[in-house]
């Protein structure tokens, strides 16, 4: 459930017009409803009552400081999978013992600043990965928490790009392979083994795939009790889907039954990282109509938004629903929703039935709360997008429009090219 509802025949978030907001803020636009991202939260974290848990949301899905301040003000940990979202996650006020880094290439850097600020936990994903946070660890006079990703070789039933938990993956160490990683780090002194994580994919619609890799981690976990290495912590990872079009995913508390079934007779505490399912419906994309295009007999709304602002059509043929901010009725097209970048590859949606807009029009693009800002860029020199947030009947501007002037921040013209008239 989200609070983006037609209130006769316009759109609000929560209690706010959204053409208000258009009005003061411009277009394109972010738009979140905290609201939703609170009842999302709520419904995930109490679906697992029972069950000693942490919920760590995942950074990559949506790094914004509102929106993680409102995860970690509910009781969040945080999933990082760079330096740049560990510091993101301390100054939204995140707990460092909150904290779960993972990711397969690690740098030095990220690692050590993970180990002076006292994360939680790293995710390790291979035996180089090992040693280098071991030497760095007796480097910074530190034992360094970790816990190792296993690839259960789990078919998860979802886009190809998004599935890591298959042996094809570059994600995880095989789980044989783990066993005697394992070993090696029991006898290091700058090692402290915490736990088994495994991850194995995004935008997962079944529940079977989850509870398949938990019942290969358990098997792991045993072996390694019986071995008298006694783990905290099963980091199960994130993945689970949303509605998008006619995908119909498990709601949260039918996925945490089965894996309070699954879990039974361990004693330890599970870690979660839902991303996409706390903040994918909880935030749309706002674009104006340019113009309306007719080439040949295919027809084309040019909106203000491009694959810069949305990559996901673009990137993995995603479905998102287009709404009109404000609905006027009548005549209805066949058309390409499109933006103004210079790539064939530039729409939000194709051949989509929809009411005929009029240049000036407000659409609003659903479920963009995950990985909408969080994978935009500046290609074609486009300023990204302001991002707002809607609490009841007010909105905040929290991240404004770049300018001009951040797309040139940081670069320099050396000496030599310097107008020398």
């Amino acid at each position: 459930m989200h609070f983006f509802q037609y209130q006769g025949r316009e759109l609000f978030c929560e209690e706010v017009p959204i053409s208000e907001i258009a009005e003061e803020v411009g277009t394109p636009f972010y738009l979140y409803s905290h609201r939703t991202l609170e009842r999302h939260f709520r419904v995930f974290d109490e679906a697992l009552t029972g069950l000693p848990h942490l919920v760590c949301y995942s950074a990559k899905a949506n790094g914004n400081l509102a929106v993680l301040r409102t995860f970690i003000r509910l009781g969040s940990g945080v999933d990082v999978v760079s330096g740049g979202e560990i510091y993101r996650a301390l100054r939204a006020g995140a707990d460092p013992k909150r904290i779960v880094f993972s990711g397969v290439g690690k740098t030095e850097e990220e690692i050590r600043y993970g180990l002076r600020e006292g994360i939680l936990l790293f995710n390790v994903e291979s035996l180089g990965e090992l040693r280098t946070v071991e030497r760095i660890a007796e480097e910074e006079g530190k034992r360094a928490p970790i816990a190792l990703r296993v690839n259960p070789d789990i078919d998860p039933k979802t886009h190809p790009y998004v599935a890591t938990g298959l042996k094809t993956s570059k994600f995880g160490i095989d789980v044989e392979e783990a066993l005697e990683i394992y070993r090696q780090a029991k006898g290091s002194p700058h090692l402290e083994v915490r736990g088994i994580s495994c991850h194995i994919g995004s935008q997962l619609t079944e529940v079977e795939p989850f509870v398949e890799a938990l019942r290969k981690i358990k098997e792991l976990y045993l072996r390694l009790q019986d071995e008298y290495l006694d783990l905290q912590y099963i980091d199960l990872g994130g993945g689970l889907g949303i509605t998008y079009k006619d995908e119909l995913p498990p709601h949260p508390e039918e996925y945490a039954e089965a894996i309070k079934e699954e879990a039974k007779g361990l004693e330890c505490r599970f870690i979660f990282e839902p991303g996409r399912v706390l903040v994918g419906n909880a935030g749309v994309l706002i674009t104006r109509v340019l113009y309306l295009k007719r080439v040949g007999k295919k027809d084309f709304v040019v909106v203000d938004a491009g694959m810069n602002d949305l990559i996901r059509p673009a990137l993995y043929g995603s479905y998102h629903e287009v709404l009109p901010v404000k609905e006027k009725g009548g005549k209805r097209m066949v058309a390409d929703l499109v933006g103004p970048i210079c790539e064939t590859g530039d729409f939000f949606a194709r051949e989509r039935e929809m009411p005929e807009p009029s240049p000036g029009d407000l659409l609003a693009i659903m479920g963009a709360g995950a990985y909408g800002f969080s994978m935009s860029s500046n290609y074609n020199a486009r300023r990204r997008a302001a991002e707002v947030m809607v609490r009841g009947g007010e909105f905040f501007v929290i991240r404004e429009r770049e300018s001009y002037e951040d797309l040139v921040r940081g670069e320099r013209v050396p000496p030599f090219l310097e107008d020398s008239r």
